[in-house]
Order: structure tokens, then sequence, then C-alpha cells
């Protein structure tokens, strides 16, 4: 990966994780969802530290995902 690819990749990241952790913070309601959402978040974390660029974007996107798809099916509230 080309340094401008992967700190483009890590910004994107670390932008998309502190919108996550911001859009989290302010849901409440299923457990489940809940555990899911910061448990692909910790992934992104941990990858993005050991520098797997890819898997902490794909971790990252599975969190906000699990976010959409909460609130969608009205599982949590935001």
């Amino acid at each position: 990966m080309t340094g401008d690819l992967a700190s483009e990749l890590r910004g994107e990241t670390e932008k998309w994780l502190a919108r996550a952790d911001e859009r989290l913070s302010r849901c409440r309601g299923d457990e489940r969802f809940l555990i899911n959402i910061k448990a692909y978040i910790s992934d992104a974390r941990y990858f993005l530290e050991r520098g797997d660029l890819i898997r902490a974007f794909e971790a990252v996107i599975w969190a906000w995902a699990w976010l959409e798809i909460g609130e969608e099916l009205g599982m949590i509230k935001g």
C-alpha cells in the first residue's frame, strides 16, 4: 500500500471511528446491538494500532452498519 493511500485510509478510519463513538454515546436500547457495535469499534482500534488499515476500516464500517440497522429496526435509539 502506498504511503498516500495508507494515510488516506488511516484518516478515513479515524474519522468514522470518531463519528461512530459520538453516535454510540447517544444510543440506548437493545444491549445485544450495543455490545456488537462496541466490539466492532474496539476491533477497529485494535487493527488501527497495529497498522492493519484494511481490517480497521472494515471493522468501523461494520460498527456503523450495526448502528444504522439497529436504529432502522427500532432496536436502538440515538
